[in-house]
Parts: structure tokens; sequence; C-alpha cells
């Protein structure tokens, strides 16, 4: 692929991006959210229309009309998320569309012997005739990519294909790409799980906000070159961000306390401790645990091990509404989807976790909300500061700041933030942080995630470091630096996959 652009009205997802892929290679295609990944992969397979740039396979010019053409043309994709038909059985899904026939009809026989040597390729011993949902998710992610090689594939695209696999199903496909690359198939690996990457990858290609950031041989890239690639920072060369002067000594005692608390397949058992008047930052790459540790603080996940307790007490997480009694709030990174109640006003987003709070028999009387409102929207510089104002006209930014009053007016001990900031212009930033540093100054215990490293290390008390979903570090004090988080992050260790043991 060469000089790689791809446009969307008013966007430049791409920008003259170079990629090269080599038979009998595993190759890493690494990058931030938003770095231009998945709309690389998808220029290549003809999901979408490049606006400048060629693509040669076997040294032929190709340009596909769609992910059918692609496939046909020798280039197979593996998502995340598994795309076949659980009702279906293993062989059918693996020759959906390209089932021997037979008298005009589909050959059962031929095709579960067909599906049977693609199996015993991989080194897959499942029975071809037993339905594909009876399979675990991680047998289900090895028949899509037997499948990918019915099609006789010379590239195979594996998009985050670890995600939801615990530490012997990553062994099992990491056994299964070896196989194939030793046929020689091209296999494209994308993954934010960096001991994953080093373990396989042979190259890595490296994008940073649609551009080329570089092309690199694994062995000669350390892991802190690479988050140093992937983030545009230096580790040494960072302007000193200026950070809070009024850091305050937490209560003794925690608001807040985790022993061993995990959930297989999100975040690996943990400890965690947050005081009263402190702001924990949670820092990491994409894909770091950040976001599902904090849905097990609120519940809005449920563990499957592990205590969470409440000033000493222990508390039974049937969900959101349990860590909400207890004085927990949480503000989503999803705004749109997690957030916003899109069609209706200011006033009646901003009161609905107090309404929810008190039960649906029991209505926030009318003055009380209006005085609220009030308040709030002056508090946060909510513009325009209007209360019947439709939220989906505001702005990013003032979106945001409903959705911090909407928690706020239930006067909540610990507030949970996870990405407050993020799409929101400099000023309205801005506020955001010196609103966290007025609450944990009054007292209120603040969790704050953020994927720019400055902002977590200039709001936080104390940051702590996660990495392909465990806790890896807690830096305390004074004199964190972006630099020592990036350490933290960038340090070799751990091990594949997700295993149950308690990283702190």
């Amino acid at each position: 692929m060469r000089g790689i652009s791809v446009e969307f009205p008013g966007v430049k997802a791409l920008s003259e991006v170079d990629f090269r892929l080599f038979p009998g290679e595993v190759h890493a295609l690494m990058g931030e959210n938003g770095a231009g990944k998945s709309t690389l992969i998808k220029a290549l397979t003809g999901v979408y229309r490049t606006s400048a740039g060629t693509i040669r396979l076997n040294g032929r010019t190709v340009a596909f009309t769609g992910p059918a053409q692609a496939q046909q043309a020798g280039i197979s994709t593996v998502y995340q998320e598994v795309n076949l038909c659980a009702n279906l059985t293993v062989a059918e899904n693996i020759l959906l569309g390209r089932e021997p026939r037979r008298f005009g009809g589909i050959d059962g026989r031929a095709t579960r012997a067909a599906a049977a040597g693609l199996l015993r390729r991989i080194g897959l011993d499942i029975d071809p005739a037993s339905q594909l949902s009876s399979h675990p998710i991680a047998v289900q992610q090895l028949v899509a990519i037997a499948r990918a090689l019915a099609v006789q594939a010379q590239v195979l695209v594996l998009d985050e294909p670890t995600s939801s696999l615990d530490a012997d199903e990553v062994a099992e496909l990491f056994r299964i790409i070896r196989v194939l690359r030793a046929e020689g198939v091209a296999i494209l690996f994308v993954s934010h799980f960096l001991d994953q990457v080093y373990e396989i990858a042979d190259r890595m290609t490296v994008l940073r906000n649609g551009r080329l950031v570089g092309e690199y041989p694994t062995g000669k890239l350390s892991r802190l070159d690479l988050v140093s690639a992937m983030l545009g920072r230096e580790l040494g060369t960072l302007d000193e961000v200026q950070r809070r002067s009024d850091r305050r000594t937490p209560g003794s005692d925690p608001v807040l306390q985790a022993r061993g608390l995990g959930r297989t397949g999100a975040i690996a058992p943990f400890d965690l401790e947050i005081h009263a008047g402190e702001v924990v930052g949670l820092a990491g790459l994409l894909g770091s645990g950040r976001t599902e540790l904090a849905r097990l603080l609120f519940g809005a996940d449920r563990p499957d091990r592990g205590t969470l307790a409440v000033d000493g007490k222990p508390v039974r997480l049937r969900g959101p509404r349990s860590m909400i009694s207890q004085g927990v709030a949480f503000c989503s990174e999803d705004r749109k989807g997690e957030g916003v109640i899109a069609d209706l006003s200011v006033r009646d987003n901003l009161v609905l976790a107090m309404q929810a709070a008190r039960g649906w028999a029991r209505p926030v009387p009318r003055r009380t909300a209006e005085s609220l409102v009030e308040e709030y929207i002056g508090k946060l510089d909510i513009r325009p500061a209007d209360p019947d104002a439709v939220i989906s006209n505001l702005s990013g930014g003032n979106q945001q700041k409903v959705l911090l009053a909407r928690w706020l007016v239930t006067r909540p001990r610990l507030l949970i933030l996870d990405e407050p900031t993020r799409g929101i212009d400099v000023g309205a930033k801005a506020q955001i942080q010196k609103v966290v540093a007025d609450l944990a100054a009054e007292g209120m215990a603040v969790v704050f995630i953020s994927a720019e490293l400055e902002e977590v290390v200039r709001v936080s008390d104390r940051v702590v470091v996660l990495r392909d979903r465990h806790m890896v570090a807690e830096l305390d004090g004074h004199d964190v630096s972006v630099d020592d988080v990036m350490a933290a992050i960038a340090a070799q260790g751990g091990q594949t996959g997700h295993p149950a043991a308690v990283a702190s």
C-alpha cells in the first residue's frame, strides 16, 4: 500500500500512509485509538474507497469494491467480534457460500469432509457437525480463521483476535499463527497487548493521527520506543506540565477498598484504595483495562472474584444502583451511548441521576430541580444557560458539563470520570480539570481516567498504571512525571493473556 489517503466529510482519516506485508511474516499494526488502524484495514479490504494511493497484491495493482472481492483475491479478515452464524454447524460456517454441491443441493458429507481438512490444517480437533454455539468464544475465533483459509487466503488480517481470550487460548491461537506463517501466509496482526505483539510479530508499523510514524523490526524497537512512537512523546524531552500545587493529604480511612477484584476477560484481580480528598488517575494505553476497572468499581459490570468495601463495610455488587446508594457516581466515556438523552432538555438530563436514586414514585420537586439546575449551570458555566435547551444542540464540551453536573447534584463521595475531556475544546477541558481539583479540595474522592498522560499527571495525586488489563504500578507523590508513567507502561514483563494474578 503506497500513499494511501482516506477522507470523510471534514475529516482526513488517513494521510499518505505506506504499508508493506510479506509472505510468511506476522506484521503488527500499532497505534492508539483514532490512529487509523481500522481505516487502513478497511481500505485494504474494499470497505472504504481511497482518495489517493495504490494497493498492489503480488505485484498487481488492485482496487476492491468490497470485502467479497478482497476475499476472492485472497485477503481474509477475522474481526474481534466473531461474525459467524451460531445456529449453524462448524462445517456450515466454514464453507458458508462455498459448499460442495450435488444434484442441485448442498452435499452435507462433502461439506463436513472439507471442513475437517481445514480444521486439521490448524490443529483444531472438534466435530465439524457440531453446532457452533456449543463451543467457547476462543474456539469460534479459530473456526473463523479456518473459514478464512477456505478461500485460500494469502493475506490473513487478525483484528484484535485475543481481546476475549485467556492465557491458554492465546497460546493456542499463537500456535496456529506460527503454523500459517510457516506455510507462507502473510498475517496482519492488530493488538493493544504489547507483550503479545513482541511475542508473535516479526515487524510492526506504527500509525498516529492517520499518519505513518514508521516501520520497524520488532527486535530492534524497545517497548519504551514503541510507546513513544504511538503517543508522540519522547522520554526525557517532555516539557514538565504544571500540576496542582494544593495537594491534599488523604484521610487515613479509605472511602472505597478493592481486594483481589477482577473479572475474567476484562481486568485481572487488583487491589486499590481510594481516600477522601484525593484524585487517583488511571493511566495506560488503549485497551489496558482502565474502563473495565472503573466499571467494576461502579457495579456496571459484575466481578467474578474479589471483594469491594465502602467505609470498611463489604458491598454486595448487584448493579450500579447498589453503588449509587453508597455515594459512588460514574461518568462514562461513551457520552452519546451511555450519557446524554439526546432529545431531552438540559434540565431533564441534569436531574436524571437524582430522580433515579429517589425512584420514579418520588419525583424531584420542581422548585428543587430548578434551584439545582440554576446552581450547576452557573457553577460549571454551561452554555447556553438555558435549562430548556435540547441537549443535543449543545457542544460536546457543554454536554460533558451537563453529565458532570448530573452526578454532582447527587452529592457523591466518590466520582469516577472516564475520559471526561475527550473531544472537547481547550477552554472546556481546563474548566473540567479545575472542577476536579476543587472537588478534591472539598473532600470528594475522584477517579480520573484519560488517554492524555499529561492530563492524568496534572490533576492526580496518585497515578495507577495499567497494561494488558493488569495493574502494573502505583505512582505516588509530587514528583510523578509523564516520563515515569510512560516507563511503567513500557516496562517489560507480564504474561500473555489475562491470568488471574494480582499485579500491584
